[in-house]
């Protein structure tokens, strides 16, 4: 159990990670670059089955329903570089997220 509690600790370190440069870098084209390039260096690290197809299914599901759910007005994002609604970083974000949520469901399932 100790192992699956380290493994999943470190699944969700980069996440903490790119959410915490989100004050640091206000610019969101510079920081859509650095998260392509964790996400790049860290899927070169490590890369399971399929987290490529949920990285991708990531990207394209969450901007999609990110667009529909900020399009009611329920959301707002003043940082809306992405359709001019989001920010352009997010959906990479949510798209990594993804990948460790995966990770994490298969760490849980063994």
């Amino acid at each position: 159990m100790q192992r699956k509690s380290l493994t999943l600790v470190l699944y969700f370190v980069p996440i903490v990670a790119m959410i915490g440069l989100i004050p640091v870098i206000a610019n969101d084209y510079a920081l859509a670059a650095v998260y392509v390039a964790f996400i790049a260096g860290l899927m070169l690290i490590k890369s399971e089955k399929n987290d490529w197809a949920a990285l991708i299914f990531g990207l394209i599901g969450i901007t999609i329903s990110e667009y529909i759910f900020i399009s009611t007005g329920v959301e707002t994002f003043t940082r809306n570089s992405l359709f001019g609604i989001m920010p352009l970083w997010m959906p990479l974000l949510w798209a990594y997220a993804f990948v460790t949520i995966k990770r994490s469901l298969r760490v849980l399932d063994r």
